[in-house]
């Protein structure tokens, strides 16, 4: 064998085992990192991605709130001494009768830090809605108002009668106005309402109007397509909304945001009548003079990421940061000087392994400001 023939010979001999095992680890602890780095990567950005999704949700939530409760009362509170009148009402004959406040916003409080649900009253005409003083006395059974004048007021408007004097047995009544051109007294005049029964007047049932009528100097308030609204939070953990419908005297439910895990809301309230808002407090008013101190409502929205963390990220309840100057019950001191209420999740399951934001603002009661 010439030196040529072994020098092409050991050129060609390859890879020895040893050589193709460390190879095969050195790609094997390559392909490790380059997963482990993959899997790290693609867990913040879901992460990120649910975490933008949960701001989405939030921030629509508090929008949504905000709008609505800006508004509430308008037409409702046009004579502020109605505000607390216990309004009945019942669609059709055969329908229930129910009872609700005359008030822009109720709370009703979850129990034991549970979500709060928020109803919202509102008129929502096409003109301006002015209370309608009665000139007569209407008893009953009286198929028609006689006021001073029906500025506003059109067929089908919702409309709420006040008492000049409430009581236990004077209260506030929801009805709606019709017109029926072929008699007198069922006619829509510059000085007559009517509210007569029949196929256009499903909410005229005089069962629900006070034994002794209405006396000459009440007066009713033109609601025009009332809005009447209840937020809450379901059991799937969506924000959603139940409207009471004028035409139908039923309901409708609809899920607007996902992921919105607790809402909670306060009564901002002016205690010493100057104009500015003194304490917050879940306390539902039960007089006049106490929805009259009622200037804005306080809301706190908790939204929740829906990507499921390996590790425990959320260590203890969201807290709902006050600030330092608000009279508020059942806080505790954070944030340096600050005071903060905890927000209940832990209802929730792994509730510790999801990151959750927390949105609030307080609301002026336009009307409520304005009218008084």
């Amino acid at each position: 064998m010439t030196k040529s023939t072994s020098f092409s010979m050991n050129r060609q001999r390859g890879f020895t085992l040893v050589e193709l095992m460390v190879g095969l680890l050195l790609g094997m602890l390559t392909v490790l990192v380059i997963s482990q780095v993959l899997s790290v990567a693609e867990g913040m950005k879901r992460s990120v991605s649910t975490g933008s999704d949960a701001q989405v949700n939030g921030a629509l939530t508090l929008y949504t709130l905000q709008s609505d409760i800006q508004m509430a009362g308008y037409g409702a509170t046009a004579s502020t001494d109605a505000l607390g009148c216990l309004v009945k009402r019942q669609f059709d004959a055969g329908g229930t009768a129910f009872t609700f406040p005359l008030a822009p916003v109720v709370i009703t409080d979850g129990a034991n830090g549970a979500p709060d649900t928020i109803t919202v009253l509102q008129g929502r005409t096409s003109g301006f809605s002015a209370p309608m003083i009665l000139t007569e006395d209407h008893p009953k059974t009286t198929a028609y108002f006689t006021v001073a004048s029906t500025l506003g007021a059109v067929a089908n408007n919702m409309m709420i009668a006040v008492p000049k004097v409430q009581g236990v047995n004077a209260w506030c009544t929801l009805f709606n106005v019709t017109n029926d051109t072929s008699a007198t007294e069922t006619t829509l005049t510059t000085t007559r309402l009517p509210h007569a029964v029949g196929a256009a007047g499903k909410w005229n049932q005089s069962a629900i109007f006070p034994d002794a009528g209405y006396l000459s100097g009440s007066y009713v308030l033109n609601m025009g397509s009332m809005v009447y609204r209840t937020y809450s939070v379901d059991s799937a953990n969506n924000f959603a909304v139940t409207e009471l419908s004028p035409t139908t005297g039923g309901t409708n439910t609809q899920e607007l945001f996902p992921q919105i895990v607790n809402l909670q809301a306060m009564y901002g309230k002016d205690t010493n009548n100057d104009g500015v808002v003194d304490t917050y407090d879940t306390t539902l008013p039960t007089t006049n003079a106490g929805w009259l101190q009622v200037l804005a409502i306080r809301v706190a929205v908790v939204a929740r990421s829906g990507q499921y963390e390996k590790e425990e990220v959320t260590p203890t309840a969201p807290q709902w940061d006050v600030g330092a100057t608000g009279t508020i019950s059942g806080t505790t001191t954070c944030n340096g000087t600050s005071k903060c209420i905890a927000l209940k999740v832990d209802n929730l399951t792994d509730w510790k392994h999801y990151r959750y934001k927390v949105y609030d603002t307080v609301i002026p009661l336009r009307n409520m400001l304005w009218n008084s």
